[in-house]
């Protein structure tokens, strides 16, 4: 299996991927990587030899010493060229091949930020506590700014040019939380469609303990409390 990809130039659309440890799972990943796009690995540290793999499927590697999620993302989002990116997890718990409505969401000018509700399929796809963490923030995110969200996941898709423009400034949990955020401060057009979300290849690093939910819910907190941004929508 082998993924497809293209020039940015040719295909417009860049998938970053956040990657610490998934030799296992990026097989799958990146043969669901829709034909003509663009898979950019961006390796925070592994050890099982991630790099290579994503590689020789034929994924730009990009390389993120700082550890972080939001280190990761943002990384991924400096070097990628594409004028459409896409976010997803890299550990087979979400199928990339489901964000093409979303890139055609954003071409059609309909949204400015499409964001994936994340629904179970599959027995421990998604810990209680990791959902109850979620909901929980989901409806700090209500009051902050008025959308009625149900998920904060990380599949999502955008413009990068205006992505950049909200200054994201958050390197770890927070990172998701604070784009949507900020986009919705400055006005953005923000959609969510559901996604099935699978059992996730190997050990998860942030959500599959109450310690690592904790962490995110405390990074996210952090970040509900920032003063509103002065950002400007996409044009």
């Amino acid at each position: 299996m082998s993924a497809v990809t293209t020039s940015p130039a040719r295909c417009g659309v860049d998938v970053i991927l956040p990657c610490l440890d998934e030799a296992e799972a990026l097989p799958w990943v990146l043969g669901r990587i829709p034909p003509g796009w663009r898979a950019l690995v961006v390796d925070n540290g592994s050890g099982d030899g991630s790099p290579e793999v994503a590689r020789d499927l034929g994924a730009t590697v990009v390389h993120e010493p700082r550890r972080g999620f939001g280190a990761a993302c943002h990384a991924g989002l400096t070097a990628a060229s594409a004028e459409i990116v896409c976010f997803c997890d890299c550990d087979g718990s979400l199928d990339p091949s489901l964000l093409v409505p979303f890139v055609d969401e954003i071409r059609s000018g309909a949204a400015d930020l499409v964001l994936g509700r994340r629904r179970p399929h599959g027995r421990g796809a998604w810990p209680v506590h990791a959902r109850a963490g979620n909901l929980a923030l989901a409806r700090l995110v209500r009051r902050r700014t008025g959308l009625r969200l149900r998920d904060l996941g990380p599949m999502r898709a955008a413009r990068r040019e205006p992505l950049l423009g909200l200054g994201l400034t958050d390197r770890r949990s927070g990172y998701p939380l604070q784009m949507v955020v900020r986009a919705a401060d400055a006005g953005w057009r923000i959609a969510e469609h559901d996604v099935p979300y699978l059992p996730r290849t190997g050990a998860s690093k942030v959500t599959g303990t109450w310690r690592g939910t904790w962490q995110a819910v405390r990074d996210m907190s952090r970040t509900l409390a920032e003063p509103v941004a002065d950002a400007g929508r996409p044009r």
